[in-house]
């Protein structure tokens, strides 16, 4: 039973099931992936997710603006406090710095960074962290603001081992997309070998980053196996291994009964 930890289901493409949500939803059970996570991205477009996925107890949310998103409401603490209060909500975020689009402002960036990490605190659920070419920025705003009280998750991770473990110093996750199953990514895949299981998530951060040999093709939460299936693969285990694992640290770190 597989855990998609990180995914965008409003945003996936259902021309696949003729446009019906249900027909997704089908195909993920079917894939057997039981659990998924859906995560904000915007709070305009959050209530319509929210709606979306409310028939539908096996996927949980989250409430956050990306460090891309350069129009729409700015998160307050207040605000994100009152959203994450949803049941079905169980962590803030996403949210991080990424400098390699600059789309926004690196110092609003930062300063947004700062407001979930407070709202994290605020309300005790843990952090969806972002963050592109902005290894030393990340570890040094979550160490200042205190982020190791909540923890939460380094979602597609993409950079070295000596990010990674300064990350799970700080009570982080690891969570690995689509990406490790690419070519060119043998650095990351030596850091999914190191990452200690009992930190160890896997995702596909569908609609984006489809594995291989789905690359360049809409992604989906089916496709977790194929990430799971290649991160077995790396550390010579059988992937229901990797799927019984995944499945209980993504319930442990997000407090799920």
């Amino acid at each position: 039973m597989l855990v998609d930890s990180h995914c965008h289901l409003d945003r996936v493409d259902l021309r696949r099931y003729d446009g019906d949500f249900h027909g997704l939803m089908q195909a993920t059970a079917e894939a057997g992936v039981t659990r998924m996570l859906c995560v904000s991205i915007d709070l305009e477009h959050y209530p319509a997710m929210r709606r979306l996925v409310d028939p539908f107890d096996q996927v949980d949310v989250s409430v956050g603006v990306h460090p891309n998103q350069e129009h729409g409401e700015e998160p307050t603490v207040e605000r994100l406090v009152s959203l994450a209060a949803d049941p079905r909500n169980v962590a803030i975020g996403e949210t991080g710095l990424d400098y390699f689009h600059r789309n926004l402002d690196p110092a609003l960036q930062r300063e947004r960074f700062r407001v979930h990490i407070a709202a994290a605190r605020a309300c005790g659920k843990p952090l969806i962290i972002h963050t592109r070419d902005a290894r030393e920025d990340t570890i040094a705003i979550l160490r200042e603001e205190g982020a190791d009280a909540v923890g939460g998750v380094l979602h597609c991770f993409t950079e070295n081992w000596e990010m990674a473990k300064a990350g799970m110093d700080l009570g982080f996750y690891v969570s690995f997309s689509g990406i490790v199953t690419f070519k060119n990514a043998e650095e990351l895949r030596d850091v999914a070998r190191r990452v200690p299981l009992d930190r160890l998530l896997v995702e596909t951060d569908s609609p984006y980053l489809a594995p291989m040999p789905h690359r360049g093709k809409p992604n989906e939460p089916k496709m977790v196996a194929h990430v799971a299936s290649r991160i077995a693969e790396l550390r010579g285990m059988d992937p229901a291994e990797i799927a019984s694992v995944t499945r209980e640290n993504y319930f442990r770190l997000f407090a799920i009964a």
